[in-house]
């Protein structure tokens, strides 16, 4: 995740470590409970933990007030030292399609994240059934898992899938040059990985049907081409959400909260905010990439905000 404030991966993986390194409880939520599952009219759905991130409130909203942020978390009983956002990724069992939301971090991200591999298994899903892999955009912990120790593709035999704007913005030549120093990893990280696709990716447009049943939706802002992805199956719908809502008491209580990982922060605030006002009024599930794991619910209007209500 990468975003308008001064902190690196570096500096987030350092203080990770250093949290790690306290012993606190609960650091690592994901491990508790590794699977999540939604029967969605033919659909079967499957939620696989990823681990989770280790994100110093700084980072995560340095524009907010922090002695409001933490009132904020510690009325919604969340930990208050650090957020710890779980990573979910969705799998759509349809037909002859086995479809993958985003591919999580890989090994060299975070030590609490990229634990996809260490749960696919319990998940009865084989990497080389997998069929289709949707990304929702290119930050590390949606795109770094891609490939295995040894440079290889995980996902061999799988199609992938991009919004055209988000894969256009990692691969322009100005990219680079224009981010900040302490963020240009998150760059070459990126590019590193998007040259194992050059040959295989399928690019889409918003409102596409990227496979059947699948359409990609609008939220952009977290990057320019972040997309959510409205799965349908008759009168049942489900969205995954990506990042466009990532922390289950900040983004619902306080939307207009800049959040420090959105690269255009007012962007993501308007993003955000129709998003969320959507789902209150059609009631479509929703499967959070970070909201508490397996991520499955529903939002419902809470006087001027908003909660998420876990439903399966």
């Amino acid at each position: 995740m990468s975003g308008s404030n001064s902190w690196s991966r570096r500096d987030v993986l350092k203080s990770s470590l250093a949290l790690a390194g306290m012993g606190a409880t609960g650091l690592f939520p994901g491990a508790a409970s590794a699977l999540g599952s939604l029967k969605l009219g033919a659909s079967d759905i499957t939620v696989i933990s990823d681990g989770n991130l280790m994100l110093p409130l700084s980072f995560a909203f340095p524009d907010v007030s922090q002695d409001e942020l933490v009132a904020l978390l510690k009325a919604e009983g969340q930990p208050t030292d650090a957020l710890l956002p779980d990573c979910n990724i969705t799998v759509l069992r349809r037909g002859d399609r086995v479809v993958m939301f985003d591919v999580g971090a890989g090994p060299n991200f975070m030590p609490s994240a990229g634990k996809l591999m260490d749960n696919i298994d319990a998940a009865g899903v084989r990497p080389d059934e997998v069929t289709d892999i949707v990304f929702t955009h290119a930050h590390p912990d949606h795109l770094w898992g891609l490939i295995d120790d040894f440079d290889e593709l995980i996902f061999s035999d799988a199609r992938y899938h991009m919004n055209r704007i988000e894969w256009e913005y990692w691969q322009a030549e100005d990219t680079l040059e224009k981010t900040p120093d302490a963020r240009k990893s998150f760059v070459v990280g990126a590019r590193n990985r998007m040259a194992f696709l050059e040959d295989r990716i399928e690019l889409f447009d918003y409102g596409a049907e990227v496979v059947p049943g699948v359409e990609a939706v609008d939220t952009a802002g977290h990057t320019p081409g972040h997309t959510s992805f409205m799965i349908h199956d008759g009168s049942n719908s489900a969205l995954v959400v990506g990042d466009a809502i990532t922390n289950v008491a900040v983004s619902l209580v306080h939307p207009e909260w800049p959040s420090g990982s959105d690269q255009d922060a007012e962007k993501g605030i308007a993003t955000r905010k129709m998003l969320l006002d959507r789902l209150a009024v059609d009631g479509s599930r929703i499967i959070g990439f970070h909201m508490p794991h397996p991520g499955l619910g529903v939002i419902e209007r809470a006087g001027p905000a908003y909660r998420f209500v876990v439903a399966g």
